[in-house]
Protein backbone atom coordinates (compact mmCIF):
# COMPACT_ATOMS: atom_id res chain seq x y z
CA UNK A 1 0.00 0.00 0.00
CA UNK A 2 3.11 2.42 1.15
CA UNK A 3 4.36 1.36 -2.39
CA UNK A 4 1.77 2.38 -4.13
CA UNK A 5 1.05 5.61 -2.74
CA UNK A 6 4.61 6.55 -3.27
CA UNK A 7 4.77 5.54 -6.70
CA UNK A 8 1.56 7.76 -7.19
CA UNK A 9 3.11 10.86 -5.79
CA UNK A 10 6.04 10.53 -7.76
CA UNK A 11 3.61 10.06 -11.04
CA UNK A 12 1.89 13.10 -10.00
CA UNK A 13 4.76 14.94 -9.60
CA UNK A 14 6.58 13.59 -12.64
CA UNK A 15 2.98 14.80 -14.38
CA UNK A 16 3.55 18.28 -13.36
CA UNK A 17 7.19 18.78 -13.48
CA UNK A 18 7.12 17.65 -17.40
CA UNK A 19 5.30 21.02 -18.65
CA UNK A 20 7.13 23.21 -17.11
CA UNK A 21 8.39 24.88 -20.04
CA UNK A 22 6.92 28.00 -21.43
CA UNK A 23 5.01 28.69 -24.24
CA UNK A 24 8.03 29.85 -26.24
CA UNK A 25 10.48 26.66 -25.11
CA UNK A 26 7.77 24.62 -26.45
CA UNK A 27 6.84 26.27 -29.91
CA UNK A 28 10.71 26.75 -30.27
CA UNK A 29 11.31 22.93 -29.66
CA UNK A 30 8.56 22.02 -31.83
CA UNK A 31 9.36 24.19 -34.59
CA UNK A 32 13.38 23.63 -34.62
CA UNK A 33 12.22 19.43 -34.43
CA UNK A 34 10.18 20.60 -37.82
CA UNK A 35 13.28 20.61 -39.97
CA UNK A 36 11.31 23.39 -41.73
CA UNK A 37 14.38 25.66 -42.73
CA UNK A 38 13.50 29.81 -43.55
CA UNK A 39 16.53 32.10 -44.40
CA UNK A 40 14.55 34.97 -45.97
CA UNK A 41 14.66 38.22 -43.86
CA UNK A 42 13.64 41.21 -45.98
CA UNK A 43 15.02 43.18 -49.13
CA UNK A 44 16.40 39.72 -50.48
CA UNK A 45 18.76 39.33 -47.91
CA UNK A 46 18.76 35.73 -46.25
CA UNK A 47 20.46 33.72 -43.59
CA UNK A 48 23.30 32.54 -45.12
CA UNK A 49 24.47 35.18 -47.40
CA UNK A 50 28.01 36.12 -47.38
CA UNK A 51 29.46 38.92 -46.14
CA UNK A 52 30.33 40.28 -50.29
CA UNK A 53 26.98 39.42 -51.28
CA UNK A 54 25.10 41.98 -48.47
CA UNK A 55 27.32 44.42 -49.57
CA UNK A 56 26.28 44.17 -53.38
CA UNK A 57 22.70 43.60 -52.82
CA UNK A 58 22.62 46.69 -50.16
CA UNK A 59 24.84 48.85 -52.93
CA UNK A 60 22.61 48.27 -55.45
CA UNK A 61 19.63 48.78 -53.21
CA UNK A 62 21.20 52.06 -52.35
CA UNK A 63 22.13 52.96 -56.44
CA UNK A 64 18.69 52.52 -56.22
CA UNK A 65 17.48 55.33 -53.26
CA UNK A 66 15.85 51.91 -51.10
CA UNK A 67 18.76 52.27 -48.62
CA UNK A 68 21.68 54.29 -47.62
CA UNK A 69 23.89 54.97 -45.18
CA UNK A 70 22.20 55.88 -41.73
CA UNK A 71 23.71 58.03 -38.98
CA UNK A 72 23.29 55.44 -36.62
CA UNK A 73 24.91 52.03 -35.26
CA UNK A 74 23.02 49.98 -37.10
CA UNK A 75 24.93 51.43 -40.36
CA UNK A 76 22.03 50.85 -43.31
CA UNK A 77 18.78 52.81 -43.33
CA UNK A 78 15.76 52.32 -45.19
CA UNK A 79 12.70 54.09 -44.54
CA UNK A 80 9.29 51.58 -44.74
CA UNK A 81 5.86 52.55 -44.72
CA UNK A 82 4.04 50.71 -41.71
CA UNK A 83 1.17 49.39 -41.88
CA UNK A 84 -0.36 52.11 -39.86
CA UNK A 85 0.85 54.56 -43.04
CA UNK A 86 2.85 56.09 -40.72
CA UNK A 87 6.36 56.00 -42.33
CA UNK A 88 9.13 55.10 -40.23
CA UNK A 89 13.23 54.54 -40.51
CA UNK A 90 14.31 51.45 -39.83
CA UNK A 91 17.97 50.65 -39.17
CA UNK A 92 19.64 47.37 -39.57
CA UNK A 93 23.44 45.66 -39.66
CA UNK A 94 23.66 41.76 -39.39
CA UNK A 95 26.30 39.67 -37.15
CA UNK A 96 28.09 37.26 -39.48
CA UNK A 97 29.14 33.64 -38.64
CA UNK A 98 32.44 32.39 -40.43
CA UNK A 99 31.28 34.69 -42.98
CA UNK A 100 27.18 33.92 -43.35
CA UNK A 101 24.49 36.50 -41.93
CA UNK A 102 23.08 35.01 -38.62
CA UNK A 103 21.28 37.75 -37.32
CA UNK A 104 20.09 40.79 -38.23
CA UNK A 105 19.52 43.44 -35.15
CA UNK A 106 16.82 46.16 -36.59
CA UNK A 107 15.99 49.48 -34.75
CA UNK A 108 12.42 51.10 -36.03
CA UNK A 109 11.49 54.91 -35.53
CA UNK A 110 8.93 56.58 -36.17
CA UNK A 111 9.94 59.42 -38.31
CA UNK A 112 7.15 61.82 -37.07
CA UNK A 113 8.18 61.11 -33.40
CA UNK A 114 7.87 63.35 -30.81
CA UNK A 115 7.95 62.51 -26.88
CA UNK A 116 4.41 64.27 -25.83
CA UNK A 117 2.69 62.71 -28.92
CA UNK A 118 0.68 59.51 -27.33
CA UNK A 119 0.29 58.54 -31.44
CA UNK A 120 3.81 58.00 -32.01
CA UNK A 121 4.45 56.39 -28.91
CA UNK A 122 6.86 53.42 -28.69
CA UNK A 123 3.82 51.12 -27.31
CA UNK A 124 2.38 51.85 -30.57
CA UNK A 125 5.48 51.24 -32.40
CA UNK A 126 6.23 47.72 -31.46
CA UNK A 127 2.09 46.68 -32.62
CA UNK A 128 2.73 48.78 -35.78
CA UNK A 129 6.12 46.97 -36.85
CA UNK A 130 4.56 43.52 -35.63
CA UNK A 131 2.20 44.42 -38.20
CA UNK A 132 5.10 44.57 -40.69
CA UNK A 133 6.33 41.83 -40.12
CA UNK A 134 3.24 39.76 -39.92
CA UNK A 135 2.97 41.04 -43.72
CA UNK A 136 6.53 40.09 -44.68
CA UNK A 137 6.13 36.45 -42.77
CA UNK A 138 2.44 35.80 -42.02
CA UNK A 139 0.60 35.82 -38.76
CA UNK A 140 1.68 33.80 -35.30
CA UNK A 141 3.35 36.51 -33.04
CA UNK A 142 2.62 36.21 -29.33
CA UNK A 143 3.52 37.62 -26.45
CA UNK A 144 6.20 36.67 -24.06
CA UNK A 145 6.89 38.32 -20.33
CA UNK A 146 9.17 38.09 -18.21
CA UNK A 147 9.07 38.37 -14.27
CA UNK A 148 9.30 42.54 -14.24
CA UNK A 149 6.57 42.70 -16.79
CA UNK A 150 8.77 43.61 -19.77
CA UNK A 151 7.58 41.68 -23.29
CA UNK A 152 8.12 41.13 -26.93
CA UNK A 153 6.08 39.77 -29.28
CA UNK A 154 8.02 36.74 -30.47
CA UNK A 155 7.61 34.16 -33.79
CA UNK A 156 9.27 31.25 -34.77
CA UNK A 157 9.34 29.87 -38.17
CA UNK A 158 11.62 26.62 -38.47
CA UNK A 159 14.73 28.32 -37.33
CA UNK A 160 14.13 31.44 -37.62
CA UNK A 161 13.52 33.52 -34.71
CA UNK A 162 11.78 37.19 -34.63
CA UNK A 163 11.70 39.27 -31.36
CA UNK A 164 10.19 42.48 -31.13
CA UNK A 165 10.79 44.63 -28.39
CA UNK A 166 10.68 47.96 -26.84
CA UNK A 167 13.91 49.50 -26.21
CA UNK A 168 13.12 53.00 -25.68
CA UNK A 169 10.77 55.90 -25.55
CA UNK A 170 11.13 55.92 -29.25
CA UNK A 171 12.81 53.07 -30.59
CA UNK A 172 11.47 49.20 -31.06
CA UNK A 173 14.09 46.36 -31.23
CA UNK A 174 13.90 43.51 -33.24
CA UNK A 175 16.45 40.70 -33.51
CA UNK A 176 15.87 38.14 -36.53
CA UNK A 177 18.25 34.98 -35.61
CA UNK A 178 18.73 31.60 -37.04
CA UNK A 179 18.20 29.36 -34.00
CA UNK A 180 20.29 26.62 -35.86
CA UNK A 181 23.53 28.83 -35.27
CA UNK A 182 22.61 30.35 -32.11
CA UNK A 183 20.04 31.06 -29.04
CA UNK A 184 18.75 34.42 -28.44
CA UNK A 185 20.24 34.20 -24.89
CA UNK A 186 23.70 33.74 -26.39
CA UNK A 187 23.15 36.93 -28.27
CA UNK A 188 24.09 40.22 -26.26
CA UNK A 189 21.19 42.71 -26.37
Amino acid sequence: MKLKLVLMILGIGLFFSCDRKTEYEKVKQRELESGKVVDELFLGLKFGMPRKEFFGTCWELNKEGVLMQGAHALKVQYKPELPSGKMANMFFYPKFEEGRIFYMPVEFQYRDWFPTNPEYSSENLVMDVVAYFEELYGEGFFKVEDSSGAFAMVKVDGNRLVRVHIKSLSAVSVDILDLRIKDIKDIAS
